[in-house]
């Protein structure tokens, strides 16, 4: 296998589809089983090809990942494998790719949770692959968090997660209206569906993860709304709710909020955006 004329025609590839090169080094290098920069350190190479005999077998797997990239399925989907945080996590069809933006929300709930007597009881609502929750769960040892999603589809990834990383995380499957009645909770986090059903996406996202995850009404708020009533039944006076939106609906997300939670605060991604509200519970 010529590694370099390999790279060199995949990235040609894929920037036919207007796919990022890099592409091609992560579906190689996990091919390979090493890392990205690894396939750029001579003596790790040429030990891993070594130790391959023949390559032809990892170079038809490569090509078969390749091809399914420039189909534009997601690349966490064909590696099975997603970064957040300091957790990798399994994900696959079904299940929505965890995305970078999140892990700023979980930062300031981490810090709030740090704030708090122990033991502090969070609720992550609709978990999808976990990812909210489980880097809670892993980052506040005081924390004792309960992982709601009704998905049959994103639940087997949310059980895998939660196997391989830490068991004991409570997993309910229900709709968040229904979900845990009659029990309270220290803080809420939540990445309901927030997009507008009419919305031009890019082609990895709407052809490959689900729609019940993305798309939340005519004017992207029938889920959000839903989530802000279960989270004022859910959490205690004085309680922290912690919501994602896009960077329109912050006016919309603080009016849905304003009968039962007070400070109101909308928060800003790395480059600027409002992404996600928090919120204080009124004393009930």
């Amino acid at each position: 296998m010529n590694v370099r004329e390999t790279l060199k025609d995949a990235k040609e590839q894929l920037a036919l589809s207007e796919i990022d090169g890099i592409d091609a080094e992560i579906l190689l290098a996990h091919v390979l089983g090493i890392s990205r920069m690894d396939l750029h350190n001579p003596l790790v190479l040429e030990r891993t090809l070594a130790s391959l005999g023949d390559t032809s077998i990892a170079l038809d797997t490569f090509h078969d990942l390749l091809a399914r990239r420039i189909l534009h399925e997601p690349l966490q989907y064909i590696t099975g494998t997603a970064y957040f945080r300091n957790l990798e996590l399994k994900v696959g069809p079904g299940v929505l790719v965890p995305r970078p933006e999140s892990e700023l929300l979980v930062g300031a709930v981490l810090t709030h949770i740090s704030n708090l007597p122990a033991p502090v009881s969070v609720v992550d609502l609709g978990s999808g692959s976990g990812a909210l929750a489980l880097a809670i769960a892993t980052e506040a040892p005081n924390s004792r968090v309960i992982a709601v999603e009704k998905s049959d589809e994103a639940l087997v990834w949310l059980k895998k997660n939660v196997e391989a990383i830490i068991e004991d995380l409570r997993i309910v499957h229900s709709d968040v209206s229904d979900a845990l009645i009659g029990i309270k909770c220290d803080v809420i986090i939540a990445n309901p569906p927030y997009i507008q059903d009419e919305s031009d996406l890019p082609r990895d996202v709407v052809e490959h993860e689900p729609a019940i995850a993305l798309f939340g009404g005519k004017d992207g708020m029938d889920a959000p709304r839903a989530f802000i009533a279960a989270s004022a039944r859910l959490l205690k006076s004085g309680g922290l709710l912690a919501i994602e939106h896009n960077e329109l609906q912050g006016s919309l997300i603080a009016d849905a909020l304003s009968h039962d939670f007070q400070e109101i605060q909308l928060h800003q991604d790395l480059v600027g955006r409002p992404r996600w509200t928090s919120a204080i519970r009124k004393d009930i």
